[in-house]
C-alpha cells in the first residue's frame, strides 16, 4: 500500500477543501507535517483512521462532532453542509480513490443533525479510466491493510509507550496472524465448521407469505434501480459538456503567445502517455493469452517423468522389444511350411502348435508408435523453457511501459506547474479554470462510481431474491451430495489446522529475532527482547548466564514498541515475498505518526530519529518545533521528501505567533483570524 494524497474537506479545524498533500516515497520517503499543539495533527492521523476504517485513536476528542464549526454557523439553516476525507494509494499496480463523506444540517432550532456517513472507492484501470469496485469497498480495504491492523501503521507516538500495556496480549497475537496470513486459514476453517452445519440441515419450502414479501421487495428494488439509471444518464451528458469546456481551453491556450508550445508539448505527452497505456492493455493481453496457451506445459514434467519410468520398465521386462510378429508368423501358416523345414499341416499338432505363437507375439505397430509418442512427450521440456523465455520477454515490456507512464505523468505535473505560475495572468486563469474543470469531473466521476456500486449491489440483490423465489424442498440427491461433502470439510480442517500451526511458530521466530535486531540498534541497555507463544513481549537481563525478567522503563517501552512494529513490518514484508499465495501483499508499508519522540532523552531520541526511516517503505510525521528541531532534524533532513506546515488561525486579538525557520524562509504556526472563526491552514514548505 503507497500513499499518494490526501485531501479534507471542513474535517474539525479545515474549513473548506484543504490543498492537496502528497506523500513522499522512494530515497526520500519521508514526509514532514509541522504543528503547535491543537493545530490539527492528531486530527491529521486520524483522518486517515477515518477514511479507511471509521475509527479515531485514542487522543481523538469529540469524535461525534467532526463538521467544522464555521461551515455549520456560515450555513442557512436547513442547508448540507458536507464533511470529507479522501485519500488515493496505488496498490499492486492499481490506482484507488477512496472518499468518505457525511452532511450536517442546523435546523429552526440550533440544533445540529448528522448524517450517517457514506464510503466510495474508484480504481483507475489500466486506461487511466476510473472505475467503481466490484465488490464493496470495505472488503478491499481488509484485504490490503485489514481494520485490526491499522494501530500499527497509524499511531500517537506520545502514548506508544502502553501500546503493549492497554492491548492484550491474545489481540495482538490475533493481530499478527492476519499480518501473518494464517488468520486467512483461521477463517477458512470457520468457515468450513459453519458449512459442515449447515449441510447438516434441512431446507425448507418457501411459504405463501414470505413470497407475498420477496415479490414486494422486488419491485421496490427495480423502482430504484430505474432512477439510479435516470441520475448515470444525466453525469454522463454533464461528463460530456465538460470534455468540450476543456477541449475550448485547451485551444485558447494554443492561440496565446508563451503558452502555446508548452500547451502543444501537454497535448504530445498525454499523445504518448495514452500510446503507452495501450501498449500496457495489449502486454496484459499478450501476458493472459501466453499463460492460456503454454502454460500447463510446466506441470507436466512429473507426468514426464513417470512415462518415462513406465516406459524404461516395459523395455526391461522385453515386452516393447522386436521378437517374433505376428505377420510372420501368419505368413508361415499360409506357405504351411516352418522355418525348420516341417510341413504345417491344418488341424495337425505341429500346424496347432506353430499357431498358438499368434497368441505371444506382439503387435508390429507397437514399438514405432512408442517411439513417436516418446518423441512427443520430451518436446513438453523444451516447451517450458520457451514458455519462461517468453514470459520474461513480456512481463520486462509491461513493465518499461509503467516506467514510461510515470515518466511522462512527471513531464505533464511541471508544465502544468509552469502553467499556472505564468507571468500572463490570462495564462493562469485559463490553466485555473482547465483544473476546476478537471475536479469536476473528478467529484462527477466520483458520483457515477457510487451510484454504479449501487446499481450492482441492487442487481444482485434481485438476483438473491429470485433464486430464492425459485427455491424448492431438498432432494434426496442434495442430501447424498451433503453427506459427501460433511466428510471432504472435515478432512480439510484437520489439514489446514496443522498447516496454520507450523507457519505461525516459524513466523513468531523470525519475528523475534527481528525485533531484537532493531531494539538493540536503538537502545543503549544489555536487555534482550523475548516473544511467548501468546505473542507477550517482555525483556529480559542475560549478563549473568541466566535470562532474568527487568522492568522496562517509559524510554524503553517506546522503544520496545517501535521495534515490534519495525519487526512486524519486515517480517511480513520479507515472508510475503516468499509466500504471497497465503498471506496478503506486504511489499509496501506506510507509517503514519504522530509526535513520535514522546518523552524520549536526546540520546534515544538520536537513535529513534536515526531508524524509523528505515522502518517503512513510507514514513509521514507530525511533530511540534520541540520535538523536530535538533538532533531529530538532522536525521531525518536527508529523507525528507514532502515538507507541510500547518498553520493555525487564532481569533484571539492578543494572539501569540508563532514562526518556523525553515531553510532561511519563516512559515507561520500561528497567526491573527481574519475574522472570529478558528481555523487551520494547509501550507507546503520548499526546502533547500
Amino acid at each position: 500500500m503507497k500513499l499518494i494524497s490526501l485531501q479534507l474537506c471542513n474535517f474539525r479545524q479545515f474549513y473548506g477543501k484543504t490543498p492537496v498533500i502528497k506523500f513522499a516515497s522512494g530515497g526520500q520517503n519521508t514526509t514532514v507535517i509541522h504543528g503547535n499543539n491543537g493545530a490539527g495533527k492528531t486530527t491529521l492521523l486520524n483522518a486517515f483512521t477515518w477514511v479507511l476504517y471509521e475509527k479515531f485513536t485514542a487522543a481523538f476528542a469529540s469524535p461525534d462532532l467532526l463538521i467544522n464549526k464555521r461551515a455549520i454557523t456560515e450555513a442557512n439553516i436547513g442547508i448540507a453542509v458536507d464533511c470529507w476525507v479522501e485519500l488515493q494509494f496505488s496498490h499492486q499496480n492499481c490506482h484507488y480513490q477512496l472518499k468518505r463523506k457525511c452532511y450536517a444540517t442546523n435546523n429552526k432550532d440550533d440544533k445540529i443533525q448528522y448524517s450517517p456517513t457514506k464510503l466510495f472507492m474508484l480504481i483507475s484501470a489500466e486506461d487511466g479510466r476510473w472505475y467503481p469496485p466490484l465488490e464493496p469497498p470495505v472488503d478491499i480495504i481488509e484485504r490490503i491493510l485489514p481494520t485490526s491492523l491499522h494501530q500499527y501503521f497509524f499511531f500517537d507516538g506520545e502514548r506508544i509507550d502502553r501500546f503493549f500495556r492497554e492491548r492484550k496480549n491474545n489481540n495482538i497475537a490475533e493481530d499478527t496472524k492476519e499480518l501473518l496470513g494464517v488468520k486467512v486459514l483461521d477463517r477458512a476453517i470457520d468457515h468450513l465448521k459453519k458449512t459442515k452445519k449447515s449441510l447438516q440441515e434441512e431446507l425448507h419450502a418457501i411459504g405463501d407469505i414470505e413470497i407475498k414479501q420477496l415479490l414486494q421487495e422486488q419491485i421496490k428494488l427495480e423502482q430504484e434501480r430505474d432512477r439510479l439509471q435516470l441520475e448515470q444518464q444525466e453525469i454522463v451528458k454533464e461528463l460530456e459538456k465538460l470534455q468540450e469546456q476543456k477541449q475550448v481551453i485547451a485551444n485558447q491556450l494554443l492561440e496565446l503567445s508563451g503558452a502555446n508550445q508548452l500547451q502543444q508539448l501537454k497535448e504530445k505527452l498525454v499523445e504518448r502517455k495514452q500510446g503507452n497505456k495501450t501498449n500496457l492493455i495489449q502486454a496484459k493481453n499478450n501476458l493472459k493469452q501466453l499463460i492460456t496457451r503454454q502454460g500447463y506445459t510446466v506441470f507436466l514434467s512429473s507426468i514426464v517423468e513417470n512415462f518415462s519410468e513406465l516406459i524404461n520398465k516395459l523395455k526391461t521386462n522385453n515386452r516393447l522389444g522386436s521378437g517374433i510378429q505376428q505377420e510372420f508368423i501368419q505368413q508361415l501358416l499360409a506357405r504351411q511350411r516352418c522355418i525348420c523345414g516341417t510341413e504345417l499341416q491344418p488341424e495337425t499338432s505341429v500346424f496347432q502348435h506353430v499357431r498358438a505363437w499368434l497368441e505371444k507375439a506382439e503387435m508390429t505397430d507397437i514399438e514405432e508408435s512408442t517411439i513417436r509418442l516418446e518423441t512427443q512427450v520430451y518436446k513438453y521440456n523444451e516447451q517450458v523453457t520457451e514458455f519462461w523465455q517468453q514470459l520474461d520477454q513480456e512481463q520486462a515490456y509491461l513493465n518499461h511501459q509503467r516506467i514510461e507512464i510515470v515518466r511522462v505523468e512527471n513531464e505533464l505535473d511541471k508544465i502544468n506547474k509552469k502553467l499556472r505560475s505564468y507571468p500572463d495572468k490570462d495564462i493562469q486563469q485559463l490553466q485555473k479554470h482547465s483544473e476546476e474543470i478537471e475536479d469536476t469531473i473528478k467529484d462527477l466521476t466520483l458520483e457515477q462510481g457510487a451510484n454504479q456500486q449501487q446499481l450492482e449491489t441492487n442487481t444482485k440483490t434481485i438476483d438473491k431474491l429470485l433464486k430464492q423465489l425459485g427455491k424448492h424442498q431438498l432432494r434426496e440427491e442434495q442430501q447424498a451430495l451433503a453427506r459427501r461433502r460433511i466428510q471432504s470439510t472435515e478432512e480439510a480442517i484437520a489439514r489446514l489446522t496443522e498447516v496454520r500451526l507450523r507457519l505461525e511458530r516459524q513466523f513468531r521466530l523470525a519475528l523475534e529475532q527481528k525485533v531484537g535486531e532493531i531494539f538493540n540498534s536503538i537502545s543503549f541497555t544489555p536487555y534482550i527482547p523475548k516473544l511467548g507463544t501468546d505473542y507477550e513481549l517482555t525483556l529480559v537481563e542475560n549478563t549473568s548466564g541466566m535470562a532474568v525478567p527487568v522492568a522496562a522503563s517509559t524510554g524503553e517501552n517506546q522503544i520496545l514498541s517501535l521495534s515490534f512494529i519495525g519487526g512486524i513490518i519486515e517480517r511480513v514484508r520479507t515472508w510475503s515475498q516468499g509466500n504471497s499465495l497465503i498471506g496478503i501483499d506486504s511489499s509496501t508499508f506506510p507509517v503514519v505518526m504522530d509526535s513520535p519522540f514522546g518523552s524520549l532523552d536526546e540520546i534515544y531520541r538520536r537513535q529513534v530519529a536515526k531508524s524509523i526511516p528505515q522502518l517503512a517503505n513510507q514514513l509521514v510525521i507530525l511533530a511540534t518545533q520541540t520535538q523536530w528541531r535538533g538532533e531529530v532534524e538532522t536525521e531525518i533532513a536527508d529523507y525528507i521528501g514532502k515538507e507541510y506546515v500547518l498553520v493555525y488561525n487564532s481569533p484571539k486579538p492578543d494572539c501569540q505567533e508563532d514562526w518556523l525557520q525553515v531553510s532561511g524562509v519563516s512559515y507561520p504556526l500561528v497567526k491573527r483570524s481574519s475574522d472570529e472563526f478558528e481555523y487551520t491552514e494547509i501550507w507546503e514548505i520548499e526546502r533547500y
